[in-house]
């Protein structure tokens, strides 16, 4: 991410206060700079990176003083980092993240002096609302956005949301921002840039996280570094849809779907003998087998051949180097 003084967002697009209940001048201090650094050898690093930039924000939670995220740059941190607005600079640790929703928590080692956003819930939200979006920096890293969809997500990594948040215009570094409704409540926090298409027009916009995932499983995260759910089983495939098909796009190394054959190309017809023509599809199948640890049978197509694969699986959180303890 590029320091505060190498770019700005348009003037036309900050956030503006009339119609606003809530303070923007204090909100905008209630989101950190966030620097994180990785083993050369972490199981993520040639995917993610060994260097991450993004956003975080200032909440609650049993008590405590925390900074909510996005996951992915914080998985396998050594080192974090949060500069405030005011320049504060404070280390932090990587508490806990939650595979299934995506979401990441950071404790910071000091003190951040920068107040805590309360949280709302998503399901206030109507397509065409206005909606604020924050990073670190105040007004110059902020947006004034809509609402313009909100639906099912799949991610290739293994990844789904029942009911994910889509905002216009995009934040151009939007990893961790604050999604913030028009009473200052947090709302989401910023996952993705992403292409949606309406009305036959595609528009550029973000995907954010809704807050209401963290709701149930906050103290949880908080105590044990991850919620305390059955682990899903983990393939460690990507994949990618077309033409009603799910394809192999790519596979982690030494992953179980590496382990047990798949090569790309492979097209993925059924899981366990249901056939699957979408990635939600494919990624409701495999979770349906059992907990992390349980035979997935595929039924493959590799060029004219017709294959059956049975994939075992694993814990995605095996696979992780895990954070040194404070």
């Amino acid at each position: 991410m590029a320091s505060s003084e190498e770019w700005e967002l348009p003037e036309a697009l900050r956030p503006q206060q009339p119609g606003l209940g809530f303070d923007l001048q204090a909100a905008y201090r209630s989101v950190v700079l966030l620097h994180s650094e990785i083993p050369e050898d972490a199981y993520t690093a040639p995917i993610l990176g060994t260097e991450r930039f993004g956003h975080g924000v200032v909440i609650r939670g049993t008590g405590r003083t925390l900074v909510l995220t996005i996951g992915y740059l914080v998985m396998e941190a050594q080192s974090i980092w949060l500069t405030t607005l005011e320049g504060r600079v404070v280390e932090a640790y990587p508490l806990a993240f939650d595979p299934v929703s995506g979401f990441g928590l950071v404790q910071p080692l000091g003190t951040l002096d920068a107040p805590p956003l309360e949280r709302g819930s998503a399901s206030t939200l109507n397509v065409g609302d206005r909606v604020i979006v924050i990073g670190h920096g105040g007004a110059v890293h902020s947006l004034e956005a809509r609402l313009i969809a909100r639906r099912e997500f799949a991610g290739y990594w293994e990844y789904l949301l029942d009911d994910a948040l889509f905002t216009a215009p995009p934040h151009p570094q939007w990893g961790g921002t604050a999604l913030l409704g028009e009473n200052g409540l947090l709302l989401g926090i910023g996952s993705l840039f992403v292409q949606e298409s309406l009305a036959q027009e595609e528009f550029d916009a973000n995907m954010f996280v809704p807050i209401d995932l963290v709701e149930p499983v906050l103290a949880e995260m908080i105590e044990h570094g991850r919620p305390r759910r059955i682990p899903r089983p983990w393939l460690g495939v990507y994949t990618a849809e077309q033409a009603d098909h799910v394809i192999v796009a790519g596979l982690t190394r030494d992953g179980p779907a590496h382990r047990a054959g798949l090569r790309l190309g492979d097209i993925i017809r059924a899981v366990a003998g249901q056939r699957v023509t979408t990635l939600p599809q494919f990624l409701r199948g495999i979770w349906s087998q059992g907990a992390a640890g349980s035979p997935v049978p595929l039924t493959l197509t590799r060029g004219r051949e017709s294959l059956q694969v049975t994939v075992h699986s694993a814990d995605r959180e095996d696979f992780l180097k895990q954070p040194l303890k404070h």
